[in-house]
């Protein structure tokens, strides 16, 4: 597996990636609080591992994968610096399969807007590989109310339902927002958050 140009260069730089706030998305602090972050917790593209590290922290057993080997570096060091037992790969989210697992539920936190439409298939595939039938993945992705161009594209809320059509039920999509650190005129952009069931 070869480490795409650009992502590794992104958590190698001194600033942090828009993304990368130091901490989880409030979404996803609310569904630990909620108590749906827990058995068997998968962060696909888990970049430097809040969200894992949030699930570990509300008791699963939590794996975060990225493809970027320093990003996983960088999850490893907050896990041991922070006490927290979670498992870090360095993997293909395209290729979920080949970890050998079975989990309870999938994190997507602002991957799947920078999947092009050709890979889209792939990896609801891939998600489909690990997480069990009955499991649910939680997915937030960029909006598009979210107004102008900059950043990742935008999805819209049928793009979400045709992708994962076939064999899995959509439970909601909500508006939700991102929380942002740099490089976009406000702190904050719109997003969808969806809660998708295998079946």
């Amino acid at each position: 597996m070869t480490t795409p140009p650009g992502w590794d260069a992104v958590y190698a730089a001194s600033a942090p990636a828009p993304w990368d706030i130091g901490r989880p998305q409030p979404a996803f602090v609310r569904l630990a609080d909620s108590g749906l972050l827990g058995g068997r917790v998968l962060d696909a593209g888990c970049g430097t591992g809040e969200h894992t590290l949030l699930a570990a922290a509300s008791g699963a057993e939590a794996v975060g994968v990225d493809i970027s080997p320093r990003a996983i570096e960088q999850a490893r060091r907050k896990a041991a610096e922070r006490g927290i037992t979670a498992r870090f790969e360095v993997g293909d989210v395209l290729h979920l399969g080949d970890l050998g697992l079975t989990v309870d539920t999938v994190i997507d936190s602002g991957l799947f807007h920078v999947l092009d439409d050709g890979q889209r298939a792939q990896y609801v595939a891939s998600l489909a590989s690990v997480l069990r039938p009955g499991g649910t993945c939680y997915l937030m992705c960029f909006s598009d109310r979210q107004p102008g161009a900059f950043g990742p594209r935008r999805i819209r809320q049928d793009e979400l339902i045709t992708a994962f059509s076939d064999g899995w039920a959509i439970v909601s999509i909500t508006a939700d927002s991102f929380e942002l650190t740099r490089e976009f005129s406000a702190t904050t952009a719109r997003a969808w958050l969806a809660t998708i069931r295998r079946q």
